[in-house]
């Protein structure tokens, strides 16, 4: 089949290889507009874009979908089939109906669980044990369509979203080749989503990465590893912001014991840093002070000269 790739991040990288590999033929890539980042603010294009480049494929960067020349120039590409990956626009209807089998999206979920714009951050926040990747046509619901496949993962206990999201990456590249292949050869039967078991998982904003001393410390935890890396777990000290690496609860039964400290409250040693939350102690990994690079947390604090009773979120 003729197929037009759309996606957007590096997390759409592989399947964008996949495809390039496979026997279909790649016809063009539909991307989002090149953006500014760095100190420069200079322009910088996708990844996708880049890769698209180097394989010599037709390149479209419309700043919506509904534009009438982007729409357009995707009819003269002539694809069976559009597939997508972290593109990061909603599609139209009149662009939906452009290709004869549609648009077909590898979503990081198992739909109907975590429709929506971060399945995999909101599935290590509600600390779900097994998460999968799904192929599915897209319609114009939030990923609402008829499922083709499906492949399931493990999260592991100390997995970051960033961790996942690449092993889910790679996982469900060949489970989309496959389902261009089924719909190729006639095989495919999309099945409707039930209607028990629907999530939705918004987009995570920076106010949803601070993390909540009050909260009992395995709360903690997924929340610092479901911002990682972005849009990064984060407090507040002396009246500064403090970024937050991955933490660690910290058992009982640890050789001295643990202390006793409330919510926020900073017991800073020779080799690590404790932290009181709501139930429980966590220890703190990397932190990143305001126009700082990262470090570790027991340097961070024998910079400050923590004293006692200090507490992280004031």
């Amino acid at each position: 089949m003729r197929v037009v790739f759309a996606g957007t991040p590096e997390v759409a990288l592989p399947s964008l290889r996949a495809i390039a590999e496979s026997t279909h033929e790649l016809v063009g890539v539909v991307t989002r507009p090149d953006a500014r980042s760095g100190r420069g603010r200079t322009l910088q294009p996708s990844p996708v874009k880049e890769l698209a480049l180097t394989l010599g494929v037709p390149v479209l960067t419309p700043a919506h979908p509904r534009e009438e020349d982007f729409q357009a120039a995707l009819r003269e590409l002539a694809p069976d089939v559009c597939a997508v990956v972290a593109y990061g626009a909603l599609l139209p209807a009149s662009a939906l109906a452009i290709p004869p089998h549609g648009w077909i999206n590898l979503h990081f979920s198992l739909l109907p669980a975590w429709r929506g714009a971060a399945p995999v951050q909101h599935a290590i926040l509600a600390g779900d044990e097994i998460t999968g990747a799904s192929t599915f046509l897209i319609e114009e619901g939030l990923d609402t369509g008829p499922v083709y496949g499906s492949m399931t993962e493990r999260i592991r206990p100390r997995d970051t979203s960033g961790e996942l999201l690449e092993r889910l990456a790679q996982a469900g590249a060949p489970l989309l080749v496959a389902t261009l292949d089924a719909i190729a050869d006639g095989s495919a039967v999309p099945v409707p989503q039930p209607g028990e078991g629907i999530s939705y998982a918004p987009k995570i904003e920076v106010a949803d990465a601070e993390v909540r001393w009050s909260d009992p410390a395995f709360a903690v935890d997924r929340r610092v590893r479901a911002c990682t890396p972005a849009p990064g777990a984060w407090t507040t000290f002396r009246g500064q912001r403090l970024g937050l690496g991955p933490v660690e609860p910290v058992a009982g039964a640890e050789p001295g014991g643990v202390p006793d400290l409330a919510s926020g409250e900073l017991s800073a040693g020779k080799r690590d840093v404790l932290v009181g939350t709501g139930s429980g102690v966590i220890r703190l990994g990397t932190v990143r002070p305001v126009g700082k690079k990262e470090m570790a947390a027991a340097d961070w604090a024998r910079g400050m000269r923590i004293e006692a009773g200090e507490r992280l979120g004031e």
